[in-house]
Formats: C-alpha cells, structure tokens, sequence
C-alpha cells in the first residue's frame, strides 16, 4: 500500500527540516489559537482545560524549537544566519518542478 509520501510529486525533496518547520509553525498556530479560546470564554472549567492544553502546544513548540536550533535547521539568535538560511530555502522551493494539473 502506497504510503502519503508516495502521492507527493516532490516527495524527493521533503527532508527532516521541513517536516520540523512544519511542526513548528503548527505548534506556534496551537498556541494562538487556545490563547484566542481562553479570551473568549467564560467557564473557569474549559478555561482551565484550555489553559493546560496551551501549556502543552507551548512545550511542543519548545521541543521542535530546541531540535531544529541544535540541528542548525533554526537560527533562533542569529537573525543574518537565519535570512541567508530562508533565502537558500526559497531557491529551492522555486526549483522545485511544477505539478501538471
């Protein structure tokens, strides 16, 4: 059975990194989210249930964060090294062939 990678057209070019930011920005979306949840309601029930599934997408982001700086997929404290990183990423992601549709 074929597995989700096998449907991508540039399954080739998908690597540890972009899963991880994947990952990250997905955790840093969570965070937003429960915080705009937590704003809005007014049971101290779900507040708190909201409150601590916040603090868990917060030590997700922490996780992925800490794996992706110590692999150098990140650079959290090096704003120059991070753009050139990005900018290395965008020429590939143009080179990346265009699906036909």
């Amino acid at each position: 059975m074929p597995g989700i990678l096998d449907k991508l057209n540039n399954k080739d070019m998908i690597s540890d990194e972009i899963i991880a930011t994947d990952l990250l920005v997905t955790a840093k979306a969570a965070v937003r989210t429960y915080a705009v949840a937590i704003t809005e309601t007014a049971s101290p029930k779900l507040h708190k249930a909201l409150k601590a599934q916040m603090d868990e997408a917060i030590e997700a982001h922490h996780k992925i964060a800490t794996y992706m700086i110590e692999k150098e997929m990140y650079h959290a404290y090096d704003i120059e090294e991070q753009i050139n990183h990005d900018l290395k990423k965008a020429d590939v992601a143009l080179e990346m062939p265009v699906a036909n549709k």
